[in-house]
């Protein structure tokens, strides 16, 4: 590959290479729609975010994390806090789990019946994922997700 124009920025010091991208017309529109809809303010904004997000995919498939084995996730939950035991038995789970540290959580009350809940984990990719699975399986659990990420000890 040939590069055409690298400059240096001043904030990350890393030196940032322009390169063109040839794309059907319709593909186009869908990304410059994008940009609008996410609050972007340039489609290299958004190309970067794109990259860095398939680049966290792959290496989360992969089971490598910023060359450590342990990932970061986050799980989102929404769950109706008035079904008996639910958050006994969610925080068993999440005591009684020794392979997954669980840095931080936030709870928030939604309305009457539901919260939102969301748990920041640290771990092996397949203990975070059984995790997860364990918690989001419970009676009362609306909805639950994780988002998978790497630890970014590296720039991406």
């Amino acid at each position: 590959m040939r590069q055409i124009k690298s400059e240096k920025t001043q904030e990350s010091k890393d030196t940032i290479i322009r390169f063109s991208v040839s794309l059907p017309s319709g593909l186009l529109d869908e990304l410059d729609s994008k940009i609008t809809q996410n609050g972007y303010t340039s489609r290299s904004e958004l190309i970067r975010d794109m990259i860095r997000e398939k680049l966290v995919d792959e290496k989360w498939d992969k089971g490598e994390s910023e060359g450590t084995k342990e990932h970061l996730g986050v799980l989102v939950l929404i769950y109706d806090h008035h079904q008996r035991g639910l958050n006994q038995k969610k925080n068993e789970i999440e005591h009684n789990n020794h392979l997954v540290q669980i840095i931080c959580t936030t709870h928030v009350h939604v309305d009457h019946h539901n919260c939102l809940e969301t748990i920041i984990l640290k771990g092996k990719k397949e203990d975070i994922e059984k995790l997860c699975i364990e918690i989001g399986g419970l009676l009362g659990v609306k909805f639950a997700k994780l988002t998978r990420t790497a630890s970014f000890m590296e720039q991406m």
